[in-house]
């Protein structure tokens, strides 16, 4: 099988001697990430990797990065693009992983479950809330345009819905019936993008009166002086984002020993530092989080029955989200 084209950005990196005292070869360390992390890693993280390692006296290593999806990439690595390292939008992707036998069925086995960073899935809306949009009933309402991208493509997507769903489940949404709820919504989206960063870059460059995202998403885009803003809804879910290690890939590599000490980097304080800059929430305790807000009913996929449940309730042919798409209309 010819391996998947892979946008690339090069970095001169120093790779580090682990903590026997082995030298690492030098190389080229591949990231497969989806597309929300992508100005963290570029701008902050891989400078900073290197920068950190740089008294090691190793060999320089470079970084190739490649950022979609966060279901295309797992299955572009499934299918043969041979990354030493993903970082995904949620646990489900890189369990395809383990079931291609790409990665060891230990990965989530830490501290941390296998994650690095954390979020909430909140509504962008226009500077001045223009539409009066509070919460998810809103955005059903008529003359109210939507951006969501497709669960067929985004992990995004998948936790956008798991949040309506789980919302109008437990009774905070305004609504106790999620299929009308999620039906009124999905018929007022008027793009679905293949991932969470095209969705929110279709919703900077005007489209649509709101769209549903990650609140890190949005706080890039006012750091960088978008004129967008953002509503909590009154509940809604934490996300969760997983990195592993592609084992598979990193023997055939020689980069085993890089590539999970970079997954071990990423949740040094200073680099979950980093991300909390770049807007998201830490998985590492102690690290400042001033200036989140607090949600009123906060739930996790555990409080939904984990993964599996919601692929059976939700996200399977024929389940709650196909019937809603379908009652959506034409």
């Amino acid at each position: 099988m010819s391996r998947p084209t892979v946008a690339l950005a090069l970095f001169a990196l120093t790779a580090f001697a682990p903590a026997c005292g082995r030298k690492t070869d030098g190389g080229t360390l591949v990231l497969a990430a989806y597309t929300t992390p992508r100005e963290v890693f570029a701008r902050s993280l891989l400078p900073a990797f290197a920068a950190a390692r740089a008294q090691s006296g190793a060999q320089p290593v470079a970084f190739e990065e490649s950022y979609q999806g966060s279901g295309a990439q797992s299955r572009a690595v499934a299918d043969g693009l041979e990354a030493d390292v993903v970082a995904l939008s949620l646990a489900p992707d890189v369990d395809r992983l383990v079931t291609a036998g790409l990665v060891d069925a230990t990965w989530d086995d830490d501290a941390h479950g296998g994650m690095i960073t954390r979020s909430i899935v909140v509504i962008a809306v226009r500077a001045g809330n223009p539409k009066g949009i509070h919460d998810w009933t809103d955005l059903a309402r008529d003359g109210v345009e939507v951006l969501t991208p497709n669960v067929r493509t985004s992990g995004g997507a998948m936790w956008n819905i798991a949040a309506i769903h789980g919302a109008a489940s437990r009774g905070k949404a305004g609504s106790d019936d999620a299929e009308t709820l999620l039906a009124g919504i999905l018929g007022n989206v008027v793009v679905m993008d293949k991932g969470a960063r095209d969705s929110l870059v279709n919703f900077e460059n005007g489209v649509g009166d709101a769209a549903i995202t990650y609140e890190n998403e949005v706080l890039l885009s006012k750091k960088e002086g978008k004129p967008i803003d953002y509503v909590v809804p009154s509940s809604t879910i934490l996300i969760e984002n997983p990195a592993a290690v592609v084992h598979t890939y990193a023997k055939k590599r020689g980069t085993v020993e890089l590539a999970q000490a970079f997954v071990d980097f990423l949740r040094e304080p200073a680099s979950q530092k980093a991300f909390v800059e770049y807007g998201f929430r830490p998985v590492v305790d102690g690290v400042p989080t001033e200036g989140f807000p607090v949600v009123q009913d906060l739930f996790t996929v555990r409080d939904l029955g984990g993964w599996e449940q919601l692929d059976t309730d939700l996200f399977a042919k024929g389940a709650l989200y196909d019937r809603a798409l379908e009652r959506k209309g034409p």
